[in-house]
């Protein structure tokens, strides 16, 4: 099954997923429709986030790439309606987001785990 998901600068070097900082878990969110990714993705440009491509990938594999990379998958399904304040960040971004100016030089100067740039690049090979 496909899911969609946010990425910066997709296809680069560069290449980001967007995720939130939920309670001490970094969250990436993974939509079962097209249209509530783009709807995401609007929202943050309107916030002046950089702005980033809706990607169709597999489920079950970015839910592997998550839990490889310390991640927490999140799914959203077609219809969703939120129930507490935690889940409407699901639909809708926070107001207020990290700053984003400097996450390519941060994504530079990491330290890249072999076998999750492996892992990368097979996602890629998906596209």
């Amino acid at each position: 099954m496909a899911v969609h998901v946010l990425l910066f600068d997709a296809g680069s070097d560069q290449e980001g997923i967007h995720s939130l900082e939920l309670n001490g878990s970094t969250v990436v969110l993974l939509f079962e429709e097209r249209d509530d990714a783009e709807r995401y993705a609007g929202l943050l440009e309107a916030q002046d986030f950089p702005t980033p491509t809706v990607e169709a990938l597999d489920r079950e594999e970015m839910e592997l790439f998550c839990s490889q990379a310390g991640y927490e998958a999140r799914f959203v399904p077609a219809g969703f309606l939120p129930k507490t304040a935690e889940e409407r960040l699901l639909i809708a971004p926070p107001e207020r987001n990290m700053d984003t100016s400097h996450w390519q030089e941060v994504a530079s100067t990491s330290t890249v785990d072999p076998e999750l740039e492996a892992f990368r690049r097979q996602l890629e090979g998906l596209l």
